[in-house]
């Protein structure tokens, strides 16, 4: 497909990751001459009509957000029925890449990591979308600091039927709810479960749940606890993993926001959320006052950079590993 022309304006130039539905590759953007990531729906003959309606509710929901912390949707086209979205091109790396090279990772990069995720959370729960697929290779990391959550590929908007199939299980085993991984509905408290599963495994190197086979690893998540961090973890990390990790989403953190405070994000990051519409996305929880604790090392907000450096590779906004 390199060469391609999509919607009279798009040329492929190379891909550059590659997912369950779809590849994505750099792209030139002939009208407004720049540089842009391109998603294109893989061919399944299968389940063609299933994954074009995916692809169609990824461009409405991911339009919609609009935040530093999330890769900005461009466009949306068909063309001689290829389905494609345009995208942000992000210089850095997907975290899952980051902890790979590094094993376990330093808790002032984890705070700022798991706060912007959590913002970029706490955005999309307020426009009633919930991700369903939080993991490391959706969280794309700047040489910069500034983190970009990405690939709302099975994303659900609070107020749709959604498109799955009887008997499937949306989601990465690795990272799923318990709830998810018994079949009941994902919201916005499965989000902030995936999340807790990410900054324990930032913190150990580890996936702290991970037996081999999809259903086992899945059932892990609900029969098992966390392996227990080390005793080096500082307690307020400890204690907002912990929260994220617990079994019953009432149990969890009241909502995004909430997490982004305990993480000492400043109080001008969260300044245009709505605590109440970002609670969750119907989670069948209470929202209560936000209580933040105080952490040791308050989470510094990271800014964009007016130019990403030009020797970080660049990774586009989709799926970026099939394996993660």
């Amino acid at each position: 497909m390199q060469g391609l022309r999509l919607g009279d304006r798009y040329v492929l130039q190379e891909r550059i990751a590659a997912g369950g539905m779809a590849d994505v590759w750099r792209a030139v953007d002939d009208v407004l001459r720049r540089d842009v990531a391109v998603k294109v729906m893989r061919a399944d003959p299968d389940n063609e009509e299933v994954f074009a309606e995916r692809f169609r509710d990824e461009a409405l929901h991911s339009a919609s957000l609009l935040h530093a912390n999330i890769t900005t949707v461009f466009d949306y086209g068909e063309d001689d029925h290829l389905s494609f979205l345009v995208m942000e091109l992000v210089q850095g790396l997907p975290l899952s890449a980051v902890i790979r090279q590094q094993g376990a990772m330093q808790p002032e990069a984890v705070r700022s990591i798991l706060g912007q995720a959590a913002l970029a959370l706490g955005t999309a729960h307020e426009a009633g979308v919930v991700h369903r697929d939080v993991k490391p290779a959706n969280i794309l990391v700047r040489e910069d600091g500034l983190v970009k959550l990405t690939d709302f590929g099975i994303a659900r908007a609070i107020d749709a039927i959604g498109h799955t199939r009887v008997g499937e299980m949306l989601g990465t085993p690795n990272y799923i709810s318990p709830e998810q991984a018994v079949g009941q509905q994902a919201t916005g408290a499965s989000d902030l479960y995936a999340l807790g599963v990410v900054g324990h495994e930032m913190l150990t190197g580890k996936r702290p749940f991970d037996r081999g086979t999809p259903i086992a690893t899945a059932l892990c998540h609900v029969n098992e606890p966390p392996p227990p961090l080390g005793d080096d973890v500082a307690d307020d990390l400890r204690e907002v993993i912990g929260a994220l990790l617990e079994k019953d989403p009432a149990d969890r953190p009241d909502n995004a926001l909430s997490v982004a405070v305990m993480l000492g994000v400043a109080p001008a990051e969260l300044a245009d959320l709505d605590v109440d519409l970002a609670a969750g996305v119907p989670s069948g929880y209470l929202v209560l006052p936000v209580t933040p604790l105080t952490p040791a090392t308050p989470l510094q907000p990271v800014r964009p950079a007016d130019r990403a450096p030009a020797d970080i590779p660049t990774m586009a906004a989709g799926p970026e590993e099939l394996l993660d």
